[in-house]
């Protein structure tokens, strides 16, 4: 955490001069340039010159009794052009020795030019004004330079620990005291801090209004909204820019401090971008995907300006997740993922959410359905992984319905059988995929043993296929003519092996009842053998049954 920073010492200007007790005795009256009395006063100098230009530098506040005015018009002319072209913030003649008024041609010079012209109609110390106002702007100074080493110093501090870039827009909101928002060039939300304010005024249509606002060679204010904005960039080229958000209740301003902190994020940022190698929209993504899922959001306004920040629209959408789940070497699956659905044109939150599974948050428009786009993508991926599970969970309207489905994407993937269909759904879930998903479970391992395990130890023993005998037997439903021809034996032969059978397991095959019993023992034997890598056709020895652990009891 960063520390509060201290209030914002912004430029000290010609009204905040006005407003001091030891000039406003002058009862002072600005005669014109009033739209220009926020100009920055760098200093204050006391002249009674006709050239006091050549002793000025630019930013001065001019005080002067009049005294040494020139009478001529052409010559007050003169002497405003070189305060003007100078750069004087403005200039205040006491009414008191020579003047009861402001001579007509400097008023018109100044108006001219716009510069403040300031009578002050009661004698005023002029020593006493520059002391204070001078005292003023060198502890401004001073603590400007303190400030400035503050905020690199901590922008250091977090460099050097390699913070990570939430850290780092954190920081510059903390610092700032205004919401923050690092944007990529296509107008989408990587990262934000909102600095306290409701997520949804600061988010809400941001594509929209990021649009409106031009992106400045420098750090400037912006757009309608006047946005503070700054380039960020990453190996010399620009790949985004950071933002700073003023508050929407009050007209928007920006010191010296926020436009500081927002320039040395930016470059805090630029630094993290060499360091952190993986694209920060893919952490955007995770981080947006999973607090959808496990519902760490607020309100569903705020999770739906979230994603729609990022580029992924959910009003009026159907919304579906999408599972793929790789045994191991994800290897660029997350990328082919992204690609895939870019070049469907299809708008999805993606993110690889585990070492080997990455999830997909597809948000399409209600007239598009989503199963081509997802047989596309899953011929991608089985393509480079084939036996990769691609599952989809249940299709809802509602951002808040979405951890529902993915729920069921996480168990239409834990029952589907990896390698026997491009994707799975709810509706594709059979007794096959029912016992597959409970294949590690001791009590189903228990049963096929009870089941089984005579008739497979017997083959086990004398090179036998009984096992391969009854699975033919059943799946031909008891038809004994059609299960001797697919095992290319005699019904004789069949005869006596389904007799040999019934005695080893004590079962009556021409039970409907023992039948079905069979049946799903041998279903989960084969998926059980096929998750251990057993070829389904030919069974193998018996699989080991797990035993009882202490975390099972």
């Amino acid at each position: 955490m960063t520390e509060s920073p201290p209030p914002d010492r912004t430029p000290l200007t010609v009204a905040d001069v006005l407003r001091l007790p030891v000039l406003a005795a002058g009862q002072p009256t600005v005669v014109c340039g009033h739209d220009r009395l926020s100009r920055a006063v760098r200093w204050v100098h006391v002249t009674e010159l006709t050239d006091p230009a050549s002793f000025l530098k630019g930013g001065e506040l001019v005080l002067t009794t009049g005294m040494p005015l020139p009478t001529e018009p052409a010559l007050i002319r003169s002497y405003v052009d070189e305060l003007a072209q100078v750069g004087a913030a403005g200039l205040v003649i006491e009414l008191v020795r020579r003047y009861r008024q402001p001579p007509d041609a400097l008023v018109r010079a100044c108006r001219s030019h716009d510069l403040p012209l300031v009578v002050l109609t009661r004698e005023v110390n002029f020593v006493d004004v520059t002391q204070t106002v001078h005292a003023l702007i060198l502890g401004s100074q001073v603590e400007s330079l303190r400030r400035t080493q503050q905020v690199h110093e901590a922008f250091t501090s977090l460099t050097l620990r390699g913070a990570s870039p939430d850290e780092l827009v954190r920081a510059a909101a903390e610092m700032s005291g205004h919401p923050v928002v690092l944007e990529n060039l296509i107008h989408q939300a990587i990262l934000h801090d909102t600095a306290g304010r409701p997520l949804t005024d600061v988010l809400g249509g941001w594509e929209r209004r990021s649009r409106a606002t031009s992106s400045p060679q420098r750090t400037d204010v912006c757009g309608p909204e006047s946005w503070l904005v700054t380039p960020v960039e990453y190996q010399g080229e620009r790949w985004g820019r950071l933002v700073m958000v003023p508050d929407s209740t009050s007209p928007p301003t920006f010191g010296a401090d926020q436009v500081m902190v927002l320039e040395r994020a930016a470059m805090a940022l630029s630094i993290a971008r060499l360091v952190h190698g993986r694209p920060w929209e893919r952490a955007a993504h995770r981080t947006a995907l999973l607090d959808i899922v496990e519902r760490r959001y607020r309100s569903a306004p705020e999770a739906r300006a979230r994603l729609d920040a990022l580029g992924v629209p959910t009003h009026g959408r159907q919304l579906v997740i999408v599972l793929v789940t790789v045994a191991e070497g994800m290897g660029e699956l997350e990328k082919t993922v992204v690609q895939e659905l870019r070049d469907a044109g299809a708008r999805a939150l993606v993110a690889e959410i585990s070492g080997t599974r990455v999830g997909v948050l597809l948000a399409l428009p209600a007239t598009r359905t989503w199963r081509p786009v997802v047989e596309r993508v899953a011929k991608a991926v089985r393509h480079r992984h084939p036996a990769a599970v691609v599952s989809v969970g249940g299709e809802v309207d509602d951002l808040t319905e979405v951890a529902r489905s993915f729920q069921d994407a996480v168990r239409v993937g834990e029952a589907a059988v990896p390698g026997e269909r491009a994707y799975v759904e709810r509706s594709d879930i059979g007794l096959r995929e029912l016992l597959h998903a409970l294949r590690n479970e001791v009590q189903l391992q228990d049963y096929v043993e009870r089941c089984l395990g005579r008739l497979i130890e017997h083959d086990d023993r004398h090179g036998g296929d009984l096992l391969a005998t009854l699975h033919a037997y059943l799946d031909a439903a008891g038809n004994k003519t059609l299960a001797a021809r697919r095992r290319s034996i005699s019904r004789q032969a069949l005869y006596e092996r389904l007799h040999t059978i019934e005695r080893l397991l004590d079962r009556d095959l021409e039970s409907g009842w023992d039948r079905s019993e069979l049946h799903v023992a041998l279903t989960a034997l084969g998926v059980q053998r096929l998750s251990a890598g057993t070829p389904s056709g030919e069974p193998a020895g018996r699989p080991a049954v797990r035993r009882p652990t202490t975390t099972d009891t």
